[in-house]
């Protein structure tokens, strides 16, 4: 049965309310428009109540009580530290829910209505959207659709109880004493890290022939080093192929190197990317073009082939990173309000939280090359940073990329202390078009971590000051 079916009308209505949905929201009503978000589950979407966030703050935890077993050399000794971990995840959730209100604050500020439930495309600018037993339909003279994504599914390893995606792993109870990662991406190591921190036995199988396949060779190769040290068994060009349920957790079968392996463990955690969600929104029954892959086709303002509908995020090709879904929110809200806004991606940061961490933006030496970009490079040391050495972890460094000629600055790869803080100087160099010059004459407070940027440029410039040329 169907209790009863209205028709409500808004101007701007976004199905979503992730970082890109709640900041499309946030934007259209500041520009005056009357907004109304759909959304199935929590506000703020997987990044605030499953992903992003409480896995920050779980790792943040995991290096806090790491940090407590290596101080005796500074002079610290600590006895009888231990993991409440139930204390861990109520903690966690403090920080989760503090975010989400926010998020709930923000909407009535702006007047924004929320309607739980999920939609479905009816025609061009109206949806239908079902909760429960109800059923009601909104017409809008714009939509920005921010479903998101979902973690990969494997057919020979479906979720259950001895199976994990992220949002399982970040929501167990207990610490498990062992764990098989498939998947030895981003978001695979920074979980893998966490739990092996806290003392679970972890093994990753990675498909390719390193961890984090998407960065340069030589900045994972630290971070391998560091799981190695914390008991990490890292199996690289590993097939997972199947598992077998045991009383107590599972035995996973593998091909290793061409060589037929098993892994007994508690769980599985699957890591192997996202799906986006567009496959139950009726996006195709009402004409829209969608990739093979299921990602909506959008133009630079993030408007779909349907002129007054607008798609944002993971459902878009790109990476499928928060930071990137709320800037294409605000392009898509401001283009609905007739503004000229439009995505430039050439400055979009990639940050691994590893120990140490990673992060990237512009451009790499390989795609300098591969452009036929004559370049210069600045590599920077932070064991040649005093205030990398005070907190101790020296490990890592600062690799600018600049044009040759102009100095421009293209593009950085950072791995070590505090990267993914680091990294937005650079981003806003490119941003803004500056130079090595630019960076090398701003004045970076001492000691700082900062000043590696500083010293990476003088190094490309040819004249560096704290190593030898």
């Amino acid at each position: 049965m169907v209790v009863g079916e209205f028709t409500t009308e808004v101007d701007v209505l976004v199905i979503g309310a992730g970082p890109g949905g709640y900041v499309a929201a946030i934007r259209a009503a500041q520009l005056g428009k009357t907004v109304a978000v759909v959304e199935k589950a929590e506000l703020g979407g997987v990044c605030l109540n499953v992903g992003c966030i409480p896995s920050k703050a779980m790792i943040h935890a995991a290096h806090t009580y790491e940090h407590t077993q290596h101080t005796a050399s500074m002079g610290i000794t600590m006895d009888n530290v231990r993991v409440d971990f139930a204390k861990v995840q109520e903690w966690k959730g403090g920080i989760v829910k503090q975010l989400t209100g926010g998020v709930a604050s923000l909407f009535k500020g702006h007047k924004i209505q929320v309607i739980p439930g999920e939609a479905l495309f009816v025609t061009e600018n109206e949806v239908r959207v079902f909760h429960g037993y109800d059923v009601n339909r909104y017409r809008f003279e714009h939509c920005i659709i921010a479903t998101g994504s979902r973690p990969i599914e494997l057919p020979a390893f479906p979720f259950g109880k001895r199976v994990l995606s992220s949002t399982e792993a970040l929501s167990l109870t207990e610490l498990p004493k062992s764990l098989v990662i498939i998947g030895g991406g981003y978001i695979g190591i920074e979980l893998g890290t966490v739990f092996a921190k806290f003392g679970t036995k972890v093994t990753i199988l990675e498909g390719s022939d390193q961890i984090l396949p998407g960065f340069e060779p030589d900045m994972p190769r630290l971070v391998e080093r560091k799981l190695k040290k914390l008991g990490v068994e890292i199996k690289t060009k590993a097939l997972a192929q199947g598992m077998e349920e045991t009383e107590n957790g599972v035995i996973v079968s593998a091909e290793v190197k061409g060589e037929q392996q098993k892994i007994e463990a508690e769980y599985i955690l699957v890591t192997v990317g996202r799906r986006p969600n567009t496959d139950e929104l009726g996006l195709r029954e009402v004409g829209m073009n969608l990739t093979d892959r299921g990602l909506v086709v959008v133009d630079k303002q993030g408007r779909t082939n349907i002129p007054n509908v607008y798609a944002i995020g993971d459902i878009v090709a790109g990476p499928a990173l928060a930071h990137k879904a709320s800037y294409e929110a605000k392009v898509a809200a401001e283009a609905i309000a007739g503004k000229p806004s439009e995505v430039d991606y050439k400055a979009i940061p990639a940050v691994v939280f590893c120990d140490p961490e990673i992060a990237s933006v512009g451009i790499n030496e390989r795609e300098a090359k591969e452009q036929g970009i004559d370049y210069i490079v600045g590599r920077f040391p932070f064991a040649a940073n005093g205030r990398a050495l005070s907190v101790n972890a020296g490990e890592g460094y600062v690799k600018l990329i600049a044009d040759k000629e102009s100095k421009l600055v293209l593009g950085a790869q950072i791995v070590g202390p505090e990267a993914s803080n680091i990294i937005a100087e650079v981003g806003l160099a490119i941003e803004m078009g500056a130079t090595l010059e630019d960076i090398e004459l701003t004045i970076h407070a001492h000691p700082t971590l900062g000043e590696v940027t500083m010293e990476a440029a003088e190094l490309a410039l040819g004249h560096p000051i704290h190593v030898m040329k």
